[in-house]
């Protein structure tokens, strides 16, 4: 008797075999194994090339890096690690202008003032990049925005921004009790608030 040879029918058994969708974890590992590879290259022609090394010394390691930038490439061309979960289109629940009795110059900026806990508005969209004490100003927080200018808010309270958050204009920052100071820099020297505030 004859015997059938399984291999030869092997495809036609499993052509209506559904074909397995990747995995999320294969994905993922895939990921990182490219970031792996990508990241040892570029060490070995760090440490093999001078003017790469250089210009990497230049560029990476100096103190004007805009986060707020890297942060919107990222996003725009990488995304994030994890897939996105599509979110409810929801509207703005605060979009506010600032609003103030009467303004004068205090030292490098202007001092607004405003009603006892005025929520405060963001001027321009950008990234939290420090939040503490400032002489002058008290509870200061500065957002650095795409085009690298630094909006300094003064006398800043009950805020639930954390360091390198990312703020979108007219949202929320914190409250400010009678007096609201604002700060405007650009690599390292003061811009005239007159441009800023109306």
């Amino acid at each position: 008797m004859n015997e059938i040879d399984p291999s030869k029918y092997e495809k036609i058994i499993n052509r209506n075999v559904p074909k397995q969708k990747k995995s999320y974890l294969r994905w993922l590992l895939i990921r990182i194994m490219i970031v792996v590879v990508l990241f040892l290259s570029l060490a070995i022609f760090y440490k093999t090339n001078n003017n790469f090394k250089d210009y990497i010394d230049k560029y990476l390691y100096s103190d004007s890096i805009s986060f707020t930038k890297i942060k919107k490439f990222y996003n725009k061309y990488l995304g994030g690690v994890l897939p996105k979960i599509k979110e409810k289109n929801t509207s703005l629940v605060f979009n506010e202008k600032i609003n103030y009795t009467n303004k004068e110059k205090y030292y490098d900026g202007v001092c607004l003032e405003v009603g006892a806990n005025y929520l405060v508005p963001v001027l321009e969209e950008g990234m939290v990049v420090f939040i503490g004490y400032k002489d002058h100003y008290g509870n200061t927080l500065i957002i650095e925005s795409l085009d690298g200018i630094y909006y300094w808010y003064g006398n800043i309270s009950n805020t639930s921004l954390k360091l390198y958050d990312y703020v979108e204009k007219n949202s929320f920052i914190g409250e400010a009790s009678n007096n609201l100071y604002l700060v405007f820099s650009k690599d390292d020297s003061y811009l005239d608030y007159e441009e800023y505030i109306n």
